[in-house]
């Protein structure tokens, strides 16, 4: 993150009023593009997508929580969470 002195960007009447909340502490300004939801730039939420997509299709095919939690590495009460 690069830092920059607000006394060399901004129009002194912003800075006097951003000095009545901030004087003298690091301020963070967000990027003004749209966030993008979480997973969507590294492709895991179409990961976490698929793969809870197969264990409700092989749960209703009949295997078990517990089958399921071995194959996927996931613990019963995760599986719970992804079935109901």
């Amino acid at each position: 993150m690069k830092y920059k002195n607000a006394q060399d960007v901004l129009p002194d009447s912003l800075l006097k009023e951003l000095q009545k909340y901030v004087s003298g502490e690091t301020l963070y300004v967000p990027n003004a593009e749209s966030k993008k939801p979480w997973g969507a730039s590294s492709g895991a939420r179409s990961y976490y997508r698929e793969r809870n997509a197969q264990i409700r299709q092989k749960h209703r095919q009949g295997s078990t929580i517990e089958q399921l939690a071995e194959e996927f590495s996931l613990s019963t009460d995760s599986i719970r969470k992804i079935l109901y």
